[in-house]
């Protein structure tokens, strides 16, 4: 790393924190009940803080402020990962079908189970996120299952099962909930367009742990990522195990992306814009390119739920749509440049 790139990737880095700190200020700070800094500054401290604001701040904001960061940073990584593994500038986590798994989980739920799961334990708050991490989890083993061929996992292959499977479990989930009850009906449709308006402590508790496992995994393995982009060929001749390397990267990303989509629904499109400008921020090499897409990820999230929630007040947008909004023609803009 020459000292003009390390001293650009610095700056990146801490631009993009301040930026996010900005953004969690705002956020914080305005909404239909609009609050001072040292309001905010005197409920933290505990200074004399008032009820409303201690509700406002702990029981609203802030637990959605930090799910929002844990899934923008989570899908950002996962998306780097899966463009590194696969070589396809247009991977993205949702198109590797674990959004659709999880959402066809939580409907399956919402369908059968909503409403007999009572009370305010870990096991009602949870149970729905749980039905979500599981169905990732199981279309990630089926559609690795159906990828395997001669011996080893065919990246291609991977992504055309993905588009597949996401495509049958969409339509599952949309059978489904189209048999539900008008308030379960609602409910589907707001999670499966991607949402965290629901967010609370245990939420966050349930996710943490795949983050603080599985990423520091994906960041050791970053020089495996920087050697598959010379091939597969040229890496098993550098003495990479391919194949394990290839598990342990996928699985862990798999991982990832199932924690993070069972606490927010189907947000799509942030596994395909962060890595594509970190990469142009901090060139290619993926010790630098994996914590900038983690940060530029978390900013893509906290700033799209931020204009859900108050730009269309009282109505609240789904913060999925938002990152569609800016998400659609991005992805458009990658078509046209690929092809020249």
């Amino acid at each position: 790393m020459s000292k003009n790139s390390a001293v650009r990737y610095w700056i990146v880095l801490l631009v993009s924190v301040a930026i996010i700190l900005v953004a969690i200020y705002v956020s914080l700070t305005n909404g239909v009940f609009d609050m001072t800094v040292m309001d905010v500054i005197r409920t933290f401290l505990r200074l004399d803080p008032l009820p409303d604001h201690d509700l406002v701040i702990f029981d609203f904001r802030l637990p959605r402020i930090v799910i929002a960061a844990f899934v923008g940073f989570g899908l950002g990584i996962a998306g780097a990962v899966i463009q590194g593994l696969t070589r396809n500038g247009l991977a993205d986590p949702g198109i590797l079908g674990i959004n659709a798994g999880a959402g066809a989980a939580i409907v399956v739920f919402m369908f059968f189970f909503e409403g007999q799961i009572t009370g305010r334990g870990w096991l009602s708050v949870l149970a729905m996120p749980l039905f979500g991490w599981i169905g990732g989890l199981g279309t990630a083993a089926l559609i690795y299952m159906f990828s395997w061929r001669n011996g080893g996992l065919d990246p291609q292959r991977l992504i055309l099962v993905g588009i597949a499977a996401g495509s049958g479990l969409g339509a599952l989930a949309l059978y489904l909930s189209l048999k539900m009850n008008p308030q379960n009906f609602e409910m589907a449709t707001v999670w499966l367009a991607g949402s965290i308006w629901n967010a609370n402590w245990k939420y966050i508790a349930s996710m943490l742990p795949w983050l603080v496992i599985l990423v520091p995994v994906i960041l050791r393995k970053s020089s495996v990522l920087d050697l598959f982009q010379l091939g597969e060929d040229s890496a098993k001749s550098l003495g990479v195990s391919t194949e394990r390397e290839k598990n342990v990267l996928l699985l862990s990303s798999i991982g990832i992306v199932s924690a993070c989509v069972s606490v927010s629904g189907n947000i799509g499109f942030v596994g395909l814009m962060a890595p594509h400008i970190a990469r142009h921020l901090v060139g290619i090499q993926y010790n630098r390119v994996l914590p900038v897409c983690g940060t530029i990820g978390m900013l893509l999230v906290i700033v799209s739920d931020f204009i859900a929630k108050t730009v269309f007040s009282p109505v609240e947008l789904s913060v999925g749509i938002v990152i569609s909004i800016i998400g659609v023609p991005y992805f458009v803009y990658l078509l046209f440049k690929t092809k020249r």
